[in-house]
């Protein structure tokens, strides 16, 4: 029995929004694979873990590099942040920030420097819902960088309401799972798979990175490319296929897997040139791939991106 359903009624979001987001992908990617859930689920990229957490495995592994997505969700799991502290902060810190004169510089910035000296997930929290674009970034010094959005008035009731019920629905979703949260790199997350376990990989877009907290470029897609395709588990890979300008040759290197693909508009990024339509690709290895035809012909029916 496959613990992927083949249709899922309604995708829920994290509290931690992140650029590159795969919210909307969601059930084109849970349609495109296939996993019978009796190993471990990995995701060595969490990010915002919107993918893990609405597959909702009974064992997982999610880790990353970036030390205070990590610190978040334990501190979520262990009940130091829960509905009722996260409220609390929320409406405190909005009035402060709501209060800020236009003409002077925004509370968003006592935050972040805040934030920078004492890591506190709830600072964290803040930052990433107010900022802008829903970036995630950090300077060669490790110092959270990006700028506020602009947004005085940001933290109005029902945002709070918002993402008090996703922390909410998160903190549910843990209870009676065997989840763990560790910061490490994705070749330690490989050494622990073994045969019967799935990974889902949503690495920094090569040929698209806007900085997230170290750096990536065609060194280490070279040897995720490598590592998966000698691995025993199971996987599936999130990049993007091609856009009106040019191909991802990157993608030549997974020749082991099955590639489709669908539509998709990213409103995100820095950089003008990172947002726009995207053919979005999902690399699967041929034991774990859907091949299902209806599945296929409903995916295309449903699936609304833009």
């Amino acid at each position: 029995m496959d613990l992927l359903p083949n249709k899922i009624d309604k995708v829920s979001v994290p509290p931690l929004k992140i650029q590159g987001i795969k919210t909307k992908l969601v059930p084109f990617i849970m349609n495109s694979i296939s996993w019978d859930g009796q190993g471990t689920y990995f995701e060595p990229f969490m990010g915002s873990g919107v993918v893990g957490f609405n597959i909702a495995p009974r064992k997982a592994i999610f880790s990353d590099t970036n030390p205070y997505i990590i610190q978040f969700y334990n501190d979520l799991q262990s009940g130091k942040i829960n509905e009722k502290i996260a409220r609390e902060f929320l409406e405190k810190e909005s009035v402060k920030l709501s209060a800020t004169p236009p003409d002077k510089t925004s509370y968003y910035y006592e935050v972040r420097d805040r934030f920078n000296k004492e890591h506190s997930s709830l600072d964290f929290l803040f930052l990433q819902r107010s900022n802008f674009n829903g970036m995630m970034r950090f300077n060669s010094q490790g110092n959270y960088n990006v700028p506020f959005g602009r947004k005085p008035e940001r933290f109005k009731k029902a945002l709070i309401t918002k993402i008090v019920n996703q922390i909410a629905w998160v903190r549910k979703l843990m209870i009676g799972k065997d989840w763990k949260f560790i910061q490490m790199s994705f070749p330690k997350a490989f050494e622990m798979m073994s045969e019967g376990d799935f990974v889902y990989l949503d690495p920094p877009y090569i040929g698209r990175y806007d900085g997230y907290y170290d750096n990536w470029g065609e060194k280490n897609a070279d040897l995720l490319a490598q590592i998966t395709q000698c691995s025993k588990a199971g996987y599936a890979l999130s990049m993007w296929s091609e856009n009106m300008y040019r191909k991802n040759d990157y993608l030549d290197q997974w020749s082991k897997g099955i590639k489709v693909t669908t539509e998709h508009f990213y409103y995100l990024g820095a950089k003008e040139k990172n947002r726009g339509a995207m053919t979005e690709a999902l690399i699967v290895n041929r034991k774990n791939f859907n091949n299902n035809k209806e599945i296929k012909k409903r995916r295309i029916q449903e699936i609304s991106l833009f």
